[in-house]
């Protein structure tokens, strides 16, 4: 049985890199990690498998939905009915408003916050029980209306944060197929605290110099590339795109 990794956001050109779609985003660079290219469709997505990227060698599967954000669930729920796999066994990985730009949150179950892919997927499982990563975006200005927002692109200054924290959900995405949810909220759902000003404490007082701070970024190899799978083959149910 797989487990099944969906990165939620919209499709199409004009979509492309906005901040609702920061889920394609991690997708894409696990996708770029394995080596696989998320290509295939069916189900209402674009998808690609791989082998050995999760404990007990279970095959993994790649998912950006492609009915827009608001109906994620259709897709979300084909895939599990097909696959026969668990709530527990999906992670969804989405952007959200109320966390600040590139910090990351994982939890193994909850409400949608708001968040309308979130919303449709529970809907569509029945069930609020199923692990989610969130990557913040921040919240819109006063005088933005939320929708604006979220279908905009990110300004100058926060890419570097969204680039940092897509490289750092990819990781959390794999610990969480290697080690378990559990395990990748530890690791990854601490806000980075600021440095403090002033000397380090082993500092001389009279001078020296200061220790480096050397960033939050979890640790962590990529995996040696898998071979590529395709278990679904030509299977029923797919929709055209």
């Amino acid at each position: 049985m797989p487990r099944l990794v969906f990165g939620l956001g919209n499709p199409g050109k004009e979509y492309e890199r906005t901040r609702h779609n920061v889920g394609f985003l991690v997708v894409d660079r696990l996708a770029a990690r394995y080596g696989v290219e998320v290509g295939k469709k069916g189900f209402g997505a674009r998808y690609a498998f791989v082998q050995g990227a999760a404990a007990r060698g279970d095959q993994v599967g790649l998912v950006k939905p492609q009915t827009y954000m608001n109906v994620s669930g259709e897709a979300v729920r084909a895939f599990a009915d097909f696959y026969k796999v668990s709530p527990e066994e999906i992670l969804v990985v989405c952007d959200d408003l109320a966390l600040p730009c590139g910090q990351l949150r994982l939890r193994a179950s909850g409400s949608s916050g708001g968040q309308k892919g979130l919303e449709s997927i529970i809907r569509c499982l029945g069930t609020q029980s199923f692990p989610r990563l969130r990557v913040g975006i921040s919240s819109p200005p006063p005088y933005m209306d939320a929708a604006d927002y979220v279908l905009g692109r990110f300004g100058e200054e926060e890419r570097p944060l969204v680039e940092a924290a897509v490289e750092r959900a990819a990781d959390a995405v794999r610990v969480w197929l290697l080690d378990g949810i559990e395990r990748a909220m530890s690791l990854f759902n601490a806000r980075p605290e600021p440095r403090k000003p002033g000397p380090a404490p082993d500092e001389d007082r009279r001078g020296g110099e200061k220790e480096v701070n050397r960033g939050d970024r979890a640790p962590g190899q990529h995996p040696v590339l898998p071979r590529t799978v395709d278990p679904a083959g030509d299977m029923p149910g797919g929709r055209p795109q």
